[in-house]
């Protein structure tokens, strides 16, 4: 008995409890598949992200996005659940990377559409394809530290992978709205 107890408070350790706290998430992609190397997937994203900020009622304080997850600052606005606006988001973005890979000029194609197949057909939820790993571990930032810290890991990302020099060099991340310049998606500056 203890050590289901154990095992069912483990997998609610990192849900989004609190909806007027800000939180860090990160969503992968199955297998860590490096999906966003075409700037069409990564616009699905970008477009995605833009969407749930005026439609879902999310609010965007931070994100970067790498080649094989996607990691966020954000809250729910008012009556929105947070865990309602990401299940809306992973499954519209997965519906429509798959329709990309299939409908456009993929080398990749056969092989994405088979590793994504294959992640769905263990799960019922699932019926053709599975893009995102399950869960999106909401680390609550309850406090300026916290936020500081999350914030600093999510714009210094593309810089630890040796993509960019500079945090806000790195076009889809929010680095340049904290550096003043400005960015792909309007987000709420959090410090």
């Amino acid at each position: 008995m203890l050590p289901s107890i154990k095992l069912q408070t483990l997998s609610h350790q990192y849900k989004a409890r609190k909806p007027e706290e800000i939180y860090f998430v990160t969503f992968t992609i199955i297998d860590w598949i490096d999906i966003f190397t075409r700037p069409l997937y990564k616009q699905i994203i970008i477009d995605s992200l833009d969407f749930c900020c005026k439609n879902k009622g999310l609010n965007l304080y931070a994100f970067c996005l790498m080649s094989n997850h996607l990691h966020l600052l954000v809250s729910a606005k008012g009556h929105y659940a947070l865990s309602d606006i990401i299940r809306d988001f992973k499954k519209y973005t997965s519906k429509k990377i798959t329709e990309a890979i299939q409908n456009e000029n993929e080398s990749r194609k056969a092989w994405l559409l088979n590793a994504f197949s294959f992640h769905a057909s263990y799960n019922k939820r699932f019926q053709d394809y599975k893009v995102w790993q399950d869960g999106y571990h909401a680390v609550e930032c309850d406090s300026a530290v916290i936020l500081q810290q999350k914030l600093d890991y999510i714009h210094h990302n593309p810089v630890r992978a040796h993509i960019v020099a500079e945090p806000q060099h790195y076009l889809y991340s929010s680095a340049a709205n904290y550096a003043g310049e400005g960015g792909l998606l309007d987000v709420l500056i959090a410090i």
